[in-house]
C-alpha cells in the first residue's frame, strides 16, 4: 500500500500527468477489400484448376488454391450484358429489366455498390460494362469499354464523358488503370474494385507477345463435336457453328486486308506488322497451301479457334498475376477478398459450337473462385449449386451490411467457413435474345443434380428432359420416353415453384397454357 504522503503527491500530480497522455490511435479499418475480376465467355474448360492440362493459368489457379473453387456455379441467362446486370442487382433478368445485350440497363434500380458506399466503401468500375447506359453515381469512380470495347489501342469512356484513346493492349491496360485507382484511393476507406476484362471475347485477338503460343499443341476434339442434333429442335436451329457459322477471316484472321479491315485498324504500325507476319505469312499460307474441304476444313477451323481463344487468355491470367503482386507488395493481401469469376461459360467446340446462351452445361457453368486470408480455407471446395444473383448477397454479407429483401440471390458466406446451411436443391435459368444473333430459341428450364428439364417457346414450343448423370453431353432428349412420366411430372412441378419463385410473369403464362 501506499504510505499517506505518497497518495497525496500522486493526487496532485495526477492533472499534470494527464496532460502528458499520448493521442488516441486513430482505429484501422477492419472491413475487407474487395476485388472482383469479371471475364467474359472464359469457361471453366480452359482453366488449369478445373483440369485443363493445356491451359496456361497458373495466377487464375493461384487464387483457387489459396481460396476457394467452385465446382457448380451457374447463370440465370447465359448472355454477356444480362449477367453483369445479375451481378449488380442480384436479380433474374425479367425482374432487372436486362434480359438481351440489345436493351438499356436500368442504373436508377438497386445495385449492390451503392449499400457498400452508404457503409462507408469507396467503389470502382474498370473496364467492360456493356450494358448501354453509363454507371453514373452506382460508383465513385468508373471507366469504362464503349460497348465490347477494342483489344488494342482501346477507348475508354470516363466519368466526364470524355473518350480517352490507350496505347497497349486492352488487358494490360485495364489492370495498369486498376493499380492506378488502388495507389490513390483513399486509404482511410475499404474498397471495392470491379474489374471487367474484355478478354476471351470474339474475335479473340491475342497480345502480340502471345502470338502462337499454342501453336504446338492439337488441342482434343470434343466427344460431342459432330452431334447431329437427334430429336433436339432447338439445337439444330441455332447459327452458332464452327463449320458454318465461324468465319474464315472475322474470328480466324485468314487472307484478311490489314490496312482497311476495321477490325485492324486500330493497330499501330508495330502491331500491324506482327498480326501481319503470324496470320499473313503463317496462318494464311498454311490455310491455302492445303486446300482444305468439309471435315478436314472444319477440323482446322477448329484448331485455330483453340489456339487464338487460349492464347488470348494468356494476357487475361498473367495480368490477374500482376494484380495478385501488387496486393502482395502494397500490403494488401491479408485484408483483401480477390475474386475470378466469368459472365458465363462458352462453347469450345462441344456440339460442334462457339458462343453460349444455351442451358446446356457448356454456357450455363461458369468458373468461380474466391481468396480470403485467414476467412477461407486454402483449398476448399464448394459442390452446391449457386448462381450468379448470389454474387451481390455474398459480398454484402462479407463487408458487413444488411442485405434487401429485394435481392432474390442468397449469400453464400456460410458455405466458405464450411457452416451448414440450407441450400436450394435446383437452380432456374431463363434466355430470351431471338433470333438474332446465333438463332437460339428462347427457353426457361431448372438444373438438378441429375436432371435438367427445359421448356423452349415462341416459333415453336416442346420440351426436353436430360438425364445429367447418364447422358453428361446432353445429346439424348428423354422427354417422351413413357417411363419418365412420374419424374417430368415431379420436375415441373419444381419448376413451377421456381417461376413462382422468382416471379417470372412470361414463364408463369408459358407453363399455364
Amino acid at each position: 500500500m501506499l504510505k499517506p504522503i505518497f497518495r497525496k503527491l500522486l493526487f496532485l500530480l495526477l492533472p499534470v500527468l494527464s496532460s502528458f497522455s499520448p493521442p488516441a490511435k486513430k482505429v484501422k479499418n477492419t472491413k475487407p477489400n474487395i476485388i472482383f475480376i469479371l471475364s467474359d465467355d472464359h469457361t471453366n474448360k480452359a482453366i488449369g484448376i478445373y483440369g485443363n492440362k493445356l491451359a496456361k493459368t497458373p495466377h487464375i489457379d493461384r487464387i483457387a488454391k489459396e481460396g476457394a473453387l467452385f465446382n457448380n456455379f451457374f447463370v440465370t441467362n447465359s448472355i454477356c450484358g444480362p449477367s453483369r446486370a445479375a451481378l449488380l442487382t442480384g436479380k433474374y433478368s425479367h425482374v432487372n429489366g436486362f434480359i438481351s445485350n440489345d436493351k438499356k440497363f436500368n442504373i436508377d434500380q438497386f445495385i449492390f455498390s451503392r449499400s457498400l458506399e452508404d457503409s462507408g466503401y469507396q467503389t470502382a468500375w474498370i473496364g467492360k460494362w456493356h450494358l448501354e447506359t453509363l454507371p453514373q453515381d452506382a460508383f465513385n469512380y468508373w471507366t469504362i469499354l464503349p460497348n465490347q470495347g477494342h483489344y488494342f489501342n482501346p477507348n475508354f469512356i470516363t466519368q466526364s464523358n470524355d473518350t480517352v484513346t490507350y496505347k497497349g493492349y486492352v488487358t494490360d491496360i485495364i489492370t495498369d488503370l486498376s493499380k492506378d485507382w488502388i495507389r490513390n484511393r483513399d486509404q482511410d476507406k475499404p474498397f471495392l474494385l470491379m474489374i471487367g476484362e474484355k478478354a476471351t471475347h470474339r474475335e479473340w485477338l491475342p497480345a502480340v507477345e502471345d502470338l502462337g503460343s499454342y501453336d504446338d499443341i492439337d488441342f482434343p476434339i470434343p466427344p460431342s463435336f459432330y452431334d447431329n442434333y437427334h430429336n433436339r429442335i432447338a439445337a439444330a436451329h441455332q447459327d452458332m457453328s464452327i463449320s458454318e457459322t465461324m468465319q474464315l477471316g472475322f474470328d480466324l484472321k485468314v487472307n484478311v486486308d490489314y490496312d482497311s479491315d476495321w477490325i485492324y485498324s486500330r493497330l499501330d504500325k508495330e502491331q500491324r506488322a506482327a498480326y501481319r507476319t503470324y496470320y499473313g505469312d503463317y496462318v494464311s499460307k498454311e490455310f491455302n497451301e492445303k486446300n482444305l474441304k468439309g471435315k478436314a476444313l472444319t477440323e482446322w477451323k477448329f484448331q485455330r479457334y483453340m489456339r487464338d481463344y487460349f492464347a488470348t487468355a494468356n494476357a487475361l491470367d498473367r495480368n490477374i498475376g500482376k494484380i495478385l503482386d501488387f496486393l502482395d507488395e502494397n500490403g494488401l493481401a491479408e485484408n483483401t477478398i480477390v475474386i475470378y469469376g466469368s459472365d458465363q461459360g462458352f462453347y469450345l467446340g462441344e456440339h460442334g459450337w462457339f458462343d453460349k446462351r444455351f442451358i446446356y452445361e457448356e454456357s450455363l457453368r461458369t468458373p468461380f473462385m474466391i481468396r480470403y486470408p485467414g476467412v477461407i480455407k486454402p483449398g476448399t471446395v464448394i459442390e452446391q449449386s449457386l448462381l450468379n444473383i448470389d454474387w451481390a448477397p455474398t459480398l454484402l454479407e462479407m463487408a458487413g451490411v444488411s442485405v434487401p429483401q429485394e435481392i432474390q440471390g442468397k449469400s453464400f458466406s456460410g458455405l466458405l467457413q464450411n457452416k451448414m446451411i440450407n441450400w436450394r436443391d435446383h437452380v432456374y435459368y431463363h434466355y430470351y435474345e431471338y433470333p438474332q444473333p446465333h438463332r437460339v430459341m428462347p427457353h426457361f428450364g431448372i438444373r438438378t443434380s441429375k436432371y435438367k428439364l427445359v421448356r423452349f417457346y415462341g416459333d415453336q414450343n416442346f420440351w426436353e428432359l436430360y438425364n445429367l448423370e447418364q447422358d453428361p453431353q446432353e445429346l439424348n432428349n428423354i422427354y417422351k420416353q413413357f417411363e419418365n412420366s412420374k419424374l417430368v411430372k415431379k420436375l415441373k412441378e419444381d419448376l413451377k415453384v421456381s417461376v413462382l419463385e422468382y416471379k417470372d410473369d412470361l414463364a408463369t403464362q408459358i407453363i399455364q397454357k
